[in-house]
């Protein structure tokens, strides 16, 4: 599934996380908002969630992620499969065109409507029509600085920003 239209960045560094997203809004060809909000904490501010794709879909994601880890007690991984079946099987939810980049202070996670659940190993997340821009600034800056979780997410989305034509520079960044 391909969702454009945003950049949404998430890194675990040092057992801190953090993740970002620009605000703009697009539909067709124009801009519809630039300071939309992207990003979340949820289950008491010990996941935090991005999302990429139609916004009332992602909002109706992110509900559904937020019972999952009440249901299983905060465990990330579990409510994230949970989700995903979910979201394959449901009918209703199975129509719903987002994806989801989650993370907690040692496990990072993207969830996709067609059942997948990746925790990549650099644990970095990038979704979104710049997330590739942002993840490979994010690989460098991860490797060859010494910057914290925070500024390496910013420094991605800058750089995505300054490519992809779907990615502002109006910033939201949520760490734990």
């Amino acid at each position: 599934m391909k969702i454009h239209a945003t950049t949404v960045i998430g890194i675990i560094k040092d057992g801190k996380c953090a993740i970002g997203s620009d605000g703009q809004v697009t539909i067709g060809q124009s801009v519809m908002k630039n300071n939309s909000r992207k990003v979340r904490k949820l289950y008491n501010d010990t996941v935090v969630a991005g999302f990429a794709g139609a916004s009332a879909d992602a909002f109706t994601l992110f509900e559904r992620f937020e019972d999952k880890l009440q249901q299983y007690h905060g465990n990330l991984s579990r409510a994230a499969v949970e989700l995903a079946k979910d979201w394959r099987l449901d009918k209703y939810l199975h129509r719903l065109e987002a994806l989801l980049a989650v993370m907690s202070k040692d496990t990072a996670l993207i969830i996709s409507g067609t059942g997948d659940v990746v925790e990549p190993d650099d644990k970095i997340v990038a979704i979104g029509s710049g997330g590739n821009y942002a993840l490979a600034a994010a690989r460098v800056l991860i490797k060859h600085t010494d910057l914290g979780p925070r500024d390496i997410v910013l420094e991605a989305l800058n750089a995505a920003s300054d490519i992809c034509i779907y990615t502002n520079k109006v910033f939201s960044i949520e760490e734990i």
